[in-house]
């Protein structure tokens, strides 16, 4: 007989151990001043034009993965990849899977590549 399946964050909810990974994420949470650095870029980003077209993704979201990169050497497709493999990693940039997109390579490359030419890396 096949296993039920969990409902989303219910197995999350009963884990007895919270792992390296989240605990780290949940420190820099803490400490980083997301919205210091949110209104640094905010001036810079892109917003939903008139021209139609795919909103951008939330700039928050973007900033976040940026950060997962960086701390855990991820290439954009890496980057891409991880969200779609870990909860921790979902869970802190904001991302709920079936609910919200997740930025692919191609938005992600961008993305770095906007904080690059403002000097903001």
């Amino acid at each position: 007989m096949p296993k039920q399946p969990a409902f989303p964050g219910l197995r999350d909810a009963m884990k007895k151990k919270r792992t390296r990974r989240e605990l780290f994420l949940a420190e820099m949470d803490a400490v980083v001043p997301w919205d210091r650095l949110l209104n640094l870029i905010t001036p810079h980003y892109p917003k939903a034009g008139l021209k139609g077209g795919r909103p951008p993704m939330l700039l928050e979201t973007m900033l976040r993965v940026y950060f997962l990169q960086n701390w855990y050497a991820l290439s954009d497709p890496m980057a891409e990849e991880t969200l779609y493999d870990s909860e921790a990693m979902r869970r802190f940039a904001g991302i709920e899977l079936g609910d919200d997109r997740i930025p692919d390579e191609t938005t992600i490359l961008n993305f770095r590549h906007l904080l690059e030419r403002h000097g903001l890396t």
